[in-house]
């Protein structure tokens, strides 16, 4: 049985947290069990991702039909390139709030987790983001009603929020063995040589503590 997720992109997107689901998800297309589908949809026909070149999505998100999509895929970007515009405004975050209410995997890669927050689905939830000093962001996901763990990626139930782009291909793995299973997700990895993290890289907080 096919898999269909949707990728969905913000103006101001950046490239690398959404090449993570592009790629790890297409591999798996080809050298998985079972098709996945990767559809690239946003608010607008043509974006700008955070570093300035213009990206066609597959789709309008209005004409899509949501109920046919598996999970949900939400790469972050940069408040300069106007990223927040799209993914704080209504048609953005109702798209967030269906796949969760529907019980759904929602994955977020960086500053996407504010949108999640905006969206109302990580009160109560243990959740991060891109953190610096002076916790602008940490601060932002914990007024949404968070809580905030300083690790690279946290799983709560099926949500995904991570910390920055480094962690996108991390992320992909996790929604790819949730999609299908840890054998297909290992396999991928395995194909793709992307090196595992160790347990270090994962519980290592973005910002030190004193």
């Amino acid at each position: 049985m096919s898999k269909r997720v949707l990728l969905l992109l913000a103006d101001g997107f950046e490239p690398l947290e959404a090449a993570g689901f592009t790629d790890v998800l297409g591999w798996a297309n080809i050298d998985g069990d079972e098709p996945i589908e990767l559809v690239s949809a946003g608010l607008r026909p043509r974006l700008r991702a955070t570093f300035g070149f213009s990206v066609v999505p597959d789709a309008l998100v209005s004409a899509l039909d949501l109920d046919s999509f598996d999970a949900l895929a939400v790469p972050g970007g940069f408040e300069g390139a106007g990223f927040y515009q799209d993914a704080l405004s209504d048609e953005f975050l109702a798209v967030i709030r269906h796949f969760e209410s529907r019980g759904k995997i929602v994955a977020s890669v960086c500053v996407a987790s504010l949108a999640l927050g905006a969206a109302g689905i990580l009160h109560g939830r243990r959740a991060t983001t891109y953190h610096q000093v002076g916790g602008k962001r940490k601060a932002q996901l914990e007024g949404y009603g968070a809580q905030f763990v300083d690790e690279a990626i946290v799983i709560d139930g099926k949500l995904v929020t991570s910390t920055g782009p480094g962690t996108a291909i991390e992320v992909a793995f996790a929604l790819l063995r949730d999609l299908t299973s840890k054998t297909v997700a290992d396999r991928i990895r395995a194909l793709m040589r992307v090196p595992r993290p160790d347990a270090t890289w994962q519980i290592a907080p973005q910002v030190p503590t004193a």
